[in-house]
């Protein structure tokens, strides 16, 4: 191996002055003061950590509404049982022109809203004589019986002004102990976990408590309340207007104006609107005329003014 020899005219770096570099300090001072700043500026701009709304919290809050959902539940005219598919098959669902999009998918999460919002969950845990009882009687009546027992309950429930404590007596059948015991249940918090359709360890499976929250009016006017319903930009926005996912304002624009709005196809027309521009900006190159506008509009002109200009004086341009 053969040693390089120093040219007299290359300095030693030996030669230059040092001084002692502590990287690790450096590193533990500059990591304090970044999460100083964060925790600062988290305080100061973050949105707000709100508790997540729950059934036990809908029942505490306004009982009258919880009530009236639930009874719409057990007798099917709630949203979600004439919702169709993927839960049912009461309607065909959202459809983009000729093409029925929800029927094509079919029902994939089946729901009978009396048996998952009601019954089931009254089986589900140990129960009185009476409850049990009220729940076989219910179970094995006829349908019509039914719609009799939950028309008349509905009727009056409506004559006690939406307060179960004040409707008068009649031939509701085994409906108020059914509708009465489920409510305990959810002041209690039980009826919460016992509509989460999972049994592991972890939950992440939302879709019954959603759906019955939301077809109540309780978490609707919540949202609203928090600028989140779909004509305050909800879809974008965080909680309390803060703002969120911004790459959602071209889909919740559509939301905004007619016919997107009122139409009972919107998510469907909103899907198929941003598909078809979707298609459109990455076909730019292809499209004959949109592809020249680039050409038409002389933007590139203004951003390399200067050398259009040096181009024009005959002079070259500058090196680098």
């Amino acid at each position: 191996m053969r040693l390089r020899v120093r040219t007299a005219a290359e300095p030693d770096p030996y030669s230059y002055g040092s001084r002692h570099y502590d990287l690790v300090k450096e590193f533990v001072i500059a990591l304090g003061a970044v999460t100083a700043l964060v925790l600062v500026l988290a305080a100061a701009f973050s949105s707000p950590d709100r508790k997540p709304v729950t059934i036990a919290a809908w029942a505490q809050a306004d009982p009258a509404d919880f009530a009236a959902t639930a009874l719409a539940e057990l007798d099917g005219t709630s949203a979600t049982a004439g919702y169709g598919p993927p839960y049912n098959t009461a309607s065909t669902g959202q459809r983009l022109g000729p093409i029925a999009l929800a029927e094509a998918a079919g029902v994939t999460h089946p729901i009978a809203t009396a048996q998952a919002f009601v019954l089931t969950p009254l089986e589900a845990v140990p129960q009185s004589p009476a409850v049990q009882q009220a729940v076989s009687s219910y179970v094995s009546a006829s349908a019509a019986r039914q719609a009799a027992w939950t028309g008349a309950y509905s009727d009056a429930l409506t004559a006690a002004g939406g307060d179960p404590a004040k409707v008068k007596p009649g031939g509701y059948g085994p409906v108020p102990t059914l509708l009465g015991r489920l409510a305990d249940q959810a002041r209690s918090g039980s009826l919460d976990s016992q509509l989460m359709s999972e049994q592991g360890f972890y939950n992440t499976d939302y879709t019954l408590p959603l759906l019955f929250l939301a077809d109540g009016s309780y978490l609707a006017a919540d949202a609203r309340g928090q600028h989140l319903a779909g004509d305050q930009w909800g879809m974008m926005n965080e909680v309390g207007d803060y703002p969120g996912q911004t790459w959602l304002a071209p889909y919740t624009f559509w939301y905004q104006i007619a016919p997107y709005d009122s139409s009972g196809n919107g998510d469907a027309l909103v899907w198929g609107t941003m598909g078809v521009l979707g298609a459109a900006f990455v076909l730019v190159p292809f499209i004959p005329g949109l592809r020249s506008v680039p050409r038409l509009i002389p933007v590139y002109r203004v951003i390399w003014r200067r050398h259009y200009a040096r181009r024009a004086a005959a002079l070259p341009d500058p090196p680098g």
